[in-house]
């Protein structure tokens, strides 16, 4: 059951940034009850899909295109600023900031409580269905221009 204070499945668009709430839940964590770090680049990775899922571009759809596309992470730098535990809630922020060619460069940052606790810089290429750098359709930069940081 869900009531109207609790988050939206996917998140929202608000002020150009899309914004999503994840529960830590165990399988996130460490031994400790800390959440490894490698779950927040899942916690990334599920911002940035989300934000495209809220603009009708999921990634089903895109490989589904008469001219396929997906996206490749080419470099990834995460600033871990404090940790966050089992249970926590945590708000992951996307923004896209900027399209160069078959590159695209978004900012994100995961909160708890209105606190950062990690920060991520994200370069990826849009890829053809052979796994080449190709230009993202013109289409997909229209629907996402506006949204640019």
């Amino acid at each position: 059951m869900t009531t109207a204070s609790e988050p939206a499945l996917g998140g929202v668009l608000d002020g150009g940034v899309h914004r999503m709430t994840v529960r830590v839940y165990y399988e996130d964590t460490d031994f400790t009850g800390l959440v490894y770090h490698a779950s927040y680049v899942r916690f990334f990775e599920r911002g940035r899909t989300e934000f495209l899922r809220a603009l009708d571009l999921g990634h089903a759809a895109l490989l589904a295109r008469p001219d396929p596309c997906a996206f490749a992470v080419t470099r990834l730098d995460v600033r871990f600023l404090k940790a966050a535990r089992i249970d926590d809630l945590v708000v992951v922020t996307t923004a896209w900031r900027a399209f160069k060619g078959a590159r695209m460069q978004i900012g994100q940052r995961i909160d708890r409580a209105g606190e950062p606790i990690a920060e991520a810089e994200v370069e990826a290429v849009c890829i053809d269905a052979r796994g080449a750098a190709r230009r993202p359709p013109a289409d997909l930069v229209a629907r996402l221009r506006p949204f640019l940081a």
